[in-house]
């Protein structure tokens, strides 16, 4: 079943464009990765999917419901953490997510007791008025505000920020717990390691189109692998002369370093020519990959 599917989906804001001909598709029990850069068009992706705004033209579902059509019912199942979190001040903490929960049709006691479960696991002080908290004190209640309710979608846009390292890594093992039970993610970024370690297919949006979607390893299989040599002895810049698939090619005294794109078997054949004393093959990071498309 495909829980998000959009066809040309595009936004408009009067002549400013925001998305232009979306077609995404993203599998149930996936996590799928949004990445681009501020301004390339995730959160108007998302705010769009979300009902918050509405589409210039084409279409999307959740859950195979039209957006438009079925948008409250299709909101009881969805978890939202925006990059941004405001709330009343002067609120206690625990007061302001039983009043989060009071919206969706559940049984508050399963609510309370899963609330005070996120809560301990995440180290929030229930107890505390929203005034008083850290800002990422506050991103905590963002996530336990998008997920007391159980959704079978969640939607993150950006959503690390404030968080310490030892809690973001505590944050996606709660979110690699929640895929185990089924749950879809749609995981927005533009921190590429993130979605790299979390992530199973990746969509990359340039300019309010997508212009990639595939798995992280296939990403990293069909671009550049770095290769570093070391030699014996000094070796003849002519062996790699107008080899197809090698570039930034450098050649110091003792070693050779460069980018190839291409067959594998291809390069090993020169490679093996060589008095080799050491090599070293390096696979792309998602940084890497991501500026072949935007440079």
């Amino acid at each position: 079943m495909n829980i998000i599917e959009t066809k040309k989906l595009t936004k408009f804001y009067g002549k400013t464009m925001g998305i232009t001909n979306l077609d995404l598709t993203i599998h149930e029990g996936e996590i799928f990765g949004f990445i681009g850069p501020n301004g390339a068009g995730k959160s108007t992706t998302i705010r769009t999917l979300l009902g918050l705004i509405y589409p210039t033209s084409g279409s999307a579902t959740i859950f195979g419901k039209d957006i438009i059509k079925f948008g409250p019912e299709i909101k009881e199942e969805i978890g939202y953490l925006p990059s941004e979190v405001f709330y009343y001040d002067n609120m206690k903490v625990i007061d302001l997510l039983k009043y989060s929960g009071s919206f969706y049709k559940k049984d508050s006691k399963i609510i309370s007791k899963r609330i005070r479960e996120l809560a301990k696991y995440l180290d929030l002080d229930l107890k505390k008025k929203i005034d008083d908290l850290s800002y990422g004190n506050k991103k905590k209640v963002g996530i336990i505000q998008g997920l007391l309710h159980e959704p079978k979608l969640i939607i993150l846009d950006e959503p690390t920020g404030g968080l310490d390292p030892l809690m973001q890594q505590r944050f996606f093992d709660l979110l690699r717990d929640e895929n185990k039970k089924g749950v879809t993610i749609l995981f927005s970024s533009h921190i590429l390691n993130e979605v790299q370690k979390l992530c199973d297919r990746v969509a990359i949006i340039k300019d309010g189109k997508i212009i990639k979607v595939d798995t992280i390893r296939s990403l990293a299989e069909n671009t550049h692998k770095r290769f570093k040599l070391e030699t014996a002895v000094r070796v003849d810049k002519s062996r790699f002369t107008g080899i197809k698939g090698i570039s930034d090619l450098v050649i110091t005294d003792n070693s050779v370093s460069f980018l190839f794109r291409g067959h594998i078997n291809e390069i090993t054949k020169i490679i093996a020519s060589i008095n080799l004393t050491n090599m070293l093959v390096e696979e792309p990071d998602l940084e890497e990959i991501f500026m072949h498309y935007y440079v």
